[in-house]
């Protein structure tokens, strides 16, 4: 595929990214794509390598290896057909998917990738600019009424799959816009909201309703989850109206940290922090807004939701930010023979790392300390991991002054009064418990009742998602049908 010797002659090119003092100003996106010509050099470097190890590295099995050689022949129109044959959203992927299928590639043993996630993200980015991605309604409706539950990732894959096998399909959000965690969870630098819109646009014309706004089953008073719910639908009010219901909400309830001190003003959950700034963002209007401005702030957790925090808090205008992350600091480069083709652990420096921020590893908060009831700082202990367990160092505690405090540490389960409402039995995380690999995939203990996404596997990826919901459409068409000529 591609141009033969192209790996030899040419080296990886990255997306550029905006001078960070002009970024910082908004919250717009600010990666510069590849051009055509730059996205046809990264395809003349896919080696045709015979197994493809990038199609089983990427959740939906994009076919890789046949968009990188269109992009290089300038078929554009042809690889954006291929790269929906497997992706319905490859403008969510090819923004916030950290690319595990650029960690398999062969190349990738002993040189740089191909850029795969910028050809993916050229490729549909020119696409909706060209006017090719249409809806695509059925040509015979099934009389089916299906309900989705939930608006992220894998409810509108599932979605979108199960409108266009014929049936007809209900999307039920608890807040006022579609999106789940990719509108609430996601700040518009990294992926501006324009492009979920578009999408439920196309999704409308195909056929989706879409009812926002509504919560299935009902919320614990004290919960942190955002919800914008003006009515309440139940389950038994699903079951009774649908021939079948999925389940895709996403696995929301924060990893809290019960630390002395953590009921003080000024220690919040990433999730209360970042809607709030994608709703401000969306021009909604906020009383209390949790902001960073002018204050010293400590965001503990350092995955891809720490490292969100970190750029909404530089974009406020923080007076300092600093990252915990309780794990060892990794290695700056993996051991690719011994990691290949697998994910690897290794030192990741986001974008929003390099607009400011000092990071701080293997390290443990014990207290959160204040004053009259407001935080005024936290203290923490240097610790070791031995024999598996977590060992602090003596002599090593410290406190650290911070005004604000965001707990980023990950998501345990999803909200179980979901769950609940409609009698569907948990596993030992709390996520639905539904398999994926026999007769009976992504069906719950419930008649009729499907379960996919992180409702049902955890805390994941967007791609992930996408490769679920999509699963699920197909499962939940053979239900229906006796058989389903959805793609898997």
């Amino acid at each position: 595929m591609g141009k033969v010797t192209g790996f030899m002659e040419y080296e990886r090119l990255e997306e550029g990214y905006e001078p960070v003092p002009q970024r910082v100003k908004n919250y717009k996106e600010f990666v510069i794509g590849l051009n055509a010509d730059q996205a046809k050099i990264q395809g003349a470097r896919c080696m045709d390598c015979g197994t493809p190890f990038c199609n089983s590295g990427c959740p939906v099995n994009n076919i890789i290896p046949d968009f990188n050689d269109l992009v290089y022949r300038g078929d554009w129109h042809n690889a954006i057909r291929v790269l929906h044959s497997t992706n319905n959203f490859p403008e969510f992927t090819g923004r916030v998917c950290p690319a595990p299928c650029e960690a398999a590639c062969t190349l990738n043993v002993n040189d740089d990738a191909v850029g795969i996630k910028s050809i993916e993200h050229a490729i549909i980015d020119r696409a909706w600019a060209e006017g090719w991605v249409q809806p695509q309604p059925p040509k015979v409706k099934t009389g089916k009424k299906v309900a989705v539950v939930g608006s992220g990732p894998a409810g509108l894959a599932a979605a979108q799959q199960l409108a266009r096998a014929g049936h007809e399909v209900t999307v039920f959000e608890k807040n006022s816009r579609i999106g789940g965690l990719l509108r609430y969870g996601i700040p518009d630098f990294k992926m501006e909201k324009s492009h979920i819109d578009r999408r439920v646009e196309q999704m409308k014309a195909e056929g989706v309703s879409f009812r926002t706004g509504v919560l299935v089953g009902a919320m614990p008073a004290d919960s942190k989850v955002t919800n914008d719910a003006k009515d309440t639908v139940s389950a038994d009010e699903l079951k009774a109206s649908f021939d079948a219901i999925v389940l895709t909400g996403g696995s929301e309830q924060s990893r809290d940290l019960p630390v002395p001190g953590r009921d003080l003003d000024g220690v919040h959950f990433a999730m209360e922090f970042l809607p709030q700034q994608n709703k401000v963002v969306a021009g909604d209007k906020l009383k209390g807004q949790i902001r960073a401005d002018g204050k010293h702030v400590i965001v503990i957790g350092g995955g891809d939701t720490g490292s969100d925090c970190v750029g909404t808090s530089n974009r406020h205008g923080a007076a300092s930010v600093t990252q915990f992350e309780v794990m060892p600091q990794p290695p700056v480069e993996e051991n690719r023979p011994l990691t290949w083709p697998y994910w690897p652990i290794k030192l990741r420096t986001s974008s929003s790392h390099e607009e400011g921020c000092d990071r701080t590893f293997a390290i443990s908060t014990k207290e959160f300390v204040g004053s009259k009831g407001k935080l005024t700082g936290l203290k923490t202990v240097q610790v070791e991991w031995q024999g598996g367990k977590m060992v602090e160092v003596p002599g090593t505690e410290k406190e650290w002054k911070a005004d604000l405090v965001l707990l980023a540490m990950g998501f345990v389960n999803p909200v179980a009064t979901v769950l609940e409402a409609f009698g569907v039995d948990k596993d030992a995380r709390g996520n639905a418990r539904a398999a994926t690999e026999t007769d009976a995939a992504y069906k719950t203990n419930v008649a009729k009742v499907f379960a996919a996404g992180d409702m049902r596997r955890g805390q994941s990826l967007v791609v992930w998602a996408i490769r679920e919901g999509r699963q699920a459409a197909r499962a939940v068409d053979e239900f229906l049908m006796g058989a389903s000529t959805l793609p898997r």
